[in-house]
């Protein structure tokens, strides 16, 4: 007997039955502890366990405070320059991706997604063996004549950005090509055939056609850096302070879950206050050049 298929587009109620699975637990492992997260920030003290009542002395303690005030902008603008320096480094690779045949394409992405499968810690040893004062990099130099003694290449906000920059690149640059592919190399040539510069057929042409892979990229890579701990940690040491890794003390090492909570929250309101920002001006940029063409 042969299986009967489902039409899905005749049947909407079908829909729903697909999407129930990945609703319900998505409910489940995300929506219910996020709720019990935020639920916990509101609590008074520094222990959750049989904690009760509502109070906002969490959030006060922290908008009070310069540290963590400091620490809050430093980490977003980690997030927007690690951001802006994939997009940097990744439309031209992207780009070129997409306007490969396929099988170059296919071995060439093969190059880019290899890093992705490489355990996060065994990246950032990785990079702390290379930049280490007699590590790869110092050694170069010395051998170059550049340097008459090793440099302390790690524990600076240079190095963490370098090394996030890395870390996150091939998800831009996979956002990019993606895009890129779907945007027909005609249009490219018939801006040409007009006169107009190469220059100018990529502002006005392929960027804002590419702008929703550069958004989600954006995205992307804003997401994990403003979360990111592990590599402020080890890479930029006690002088690289991200809200992270603030947050990963306060749950794992003080014990302090709804000061933890608080923080949690504030850096996910403004990271989406951020993320929404950038989406609006990419909107607002798209529909004045649609008007001004």
């Amino acid at each position: 007997m042969s299986a009967v298929p489902i039409d899905v587009e005749s049947r909407p109620g079908a829909r729903l039955l697909l999407l129930l699975p990945a609703l319900a637990l998505l409910l489940l492992f995300l929506v219910v502890p996020m709720f019990s997260v935020f639920r916990t920030s509101f609590f008074p003290g520094t222990s959750s366990m049989g904690a009760t009542g509502f109070t906002l002395s969490q959030y006060a303690r922290f908008f009070s405070s310069t540290l963590y005030n400091s620490v809050l902008l430093e980490t977003v603008a980690y997030g927007i320059i690690v951001s802006v320096g994939c997009i940097v480094l990744g439309f031209p690779v992207g780009y070129s991706l997409a306007r490969m045949p396929p099988a170059k394409r296919r071995l060439r992405m093969i190059l880019i997604i290899v890093p992705l499968t490489l355990s996060l810690v065994v990246v950032v040893f990785g990079w702390m063996v290379l930049l280490g004062r007699q590590g790869l990099l110092n050694n170069l130099l010395l051998a170059l004549g550049l340097i008459e003694a090793p440099r302390q290449l790690l524990f600076n906000r240079a190095a963490v950005l370098v090394v996030l920059i890395q870390q996150f690149l091939p998800f831009m640059i996979l956002s990019i090509m993606n895009v890129v592919l779907q945007i027909d190399p005609v249009l490219e040539h018939a801006s040409t055939s007009l006169r107009a510069t190469r220059l100018t057929t990529f502002r006005k042409v392929v960027v804002p056609l590419a702008a929703p892979g550069i958004v989600s990229g954006f995205t992307l890579v804003f997401v994990m850096t403003v979360s990111a701990f592990v590599t402020p940690r080890l890479i930029g040491g006690a002088r690289t302070q991200m809200l992270g890794g603030l947050i990963f003390d306060e749950v794992l090492t003080t014990m302090n879950w709804p000061f933890g909570a608080a923080m949690s929250f504030i850096l996910l309101a403004v990271g989406l206050g951020v993320l929404a920002l950038v989406n609006m001006l990419v909107v607002r940029r798209i529909t004045r050049g649609l008007h001004v063409r």
